[in-house]
C-alpha cells in the first residue's frame, strides 16, 4: 500500500520578515531556511540543542491547524502563551488527500493536554469521554513513559498525520524499539510521521529521511554520519576510555 504524502514542504517566506534580529529569526536555521521537502513517510528532525529544530515543528503544526501545546485537530486550550508567530511566516504545500487522523505530541506539554483532557471530560454534558480515546485510564494516574506510550498506541490510528517533538522523552531504551514498531505499524497503514528527536534510536526507522539543523543551516544526513549515532558508538565502544576522559579533573 503506497503512502500519501499530506505535508509535502515547508517554505520561509522571507518577503515577510521585517527583521531577521528579532526572534526567531535571528536563529542561524532559520535565517538559512528556504524550502525543505518532507518524505512521504518518516522525515525526522535532528540537531543539538537551541537549534531551533521544536521552534520549526511547532511553526509547522500550527500552521496546520494544530494547538500549540498539542493534541488533535479538536484540541483548544493554552496553559500559557508562548509559542513563536513563525507559522505566519512559512508556507506548508500538502497533498492532494486529507489525512483522516492527525496528532500533535509536544513532550514538553504532555502534562498540560493531560490536564486538559480531565477537564473537558468532567464537564455535564460532555459526551464521551476523551480519555477512553487514549486507553481509558487517566494520563495523570501513570508515569509520564505510560502516558506518553499510552498516546502513541491508542490515539494515532492511521492514515494520519503524526508530528512528534522529542516522543522519546520520557521513554525506556525498550520502549524507543516498541516506539520504531508503532512507527512503522502506522506507515502500513498510510501514515506520515514528522519528528523532532535526540534518540539514535528513534532515528534509525528504516529509509527515513533525516534533516539536520546547525548553524549553517539544513543538510540531509544519512544515519551513520548523525553525531548521535558517531558519538553513542563511540562511548559504548570505548567506553573506559571516554569516561576517563570526561571525568578527568
Amino acid at each position: 500500500m503506497t503512502n500519501g504524502s499530506y505535508l509535502r514542504s515547508v517554505e520561509l517566506l522571507r518577503e515577510k520578515i521585517r527583521s531577521d534580529t528579532e526572534y526567531p529569526f535571528c536563529i542561524p536555521a532559520i535565517q538559512k531556511l528556504e524550502l525543505l521537502h518532507f518524505h512521504p513517510k518518516v522525515t525526522m528532525i535532528i540537531g543539538d540543542n537551541a537549534t531551533g529544530k521544536s521552534t520549526l515543528l511547532e511553526a509547522i503544526a500550527v500552521g496546520i491547524g494544530f494547538n500549540p501545546e498539542g493534541g488533535s485537530l479538536n484540541f483548544n486550550f493554552a496553559s500559557r502563551s508562548s509559542h513563536s508567530d513563525l507559522y505566519q511566516y512559512i508556507r506548508l504545500v500538502k497533498g492532494v488527500k486529507k489525512p483522516k487522523n492527525g496528532f500533535f505530541f509536544r513532550a514538553e506539554t504532555f502534562y498540560n493536554l493531560a490536564t486538559n483532557i480531565e477537564e473537558l471530560d468532567k464537564e455535564e454534558g460532555a459526551g464521551p469521554r476523551i480519555v477512553d480515546s487514549y486507553g481509558g485510564r487517566s494520563l495523570h494516574e501513570q508515569s509520564h513513559g505510560e502516558a506518553f506510550f499510552a498516546a502513541f498506541t491508542n490515539r494515532f490510528s492511521g492514515q494520519g498525520l503524526y508530528i512528534l517533538d522529542e516522543p522519546e522523552a520520557a521513554l525506556s531504551p525498550l520502549r524507543q524499539m516498541a516506539m520504531l514498531s508503532t512507527i512503522h505499524d502506522l506507515v502500513c497503514k498510510q501514515s506520515q510521521f514528522i519528528i523532532t528527536t535526540h534518540s539514535p534510536i528513534i532515528m534509525a526507522y528504516p529509509d527515513a529521511k533525516i534533516l539536520q539543523l546547525t548553524d549553517k543551516g539544513f543538510e540531509e544526513v544519512g544515519y551513520e554520519q548523525t553525531e548521535h549515532y558517531t558519538v553513542m558508538r563511540e562511548f559504548m565502544n570505548n567506553r573506559e576510555k571516554m569516561l576517563k576522559i570526561l571525568l578527568e579533573s
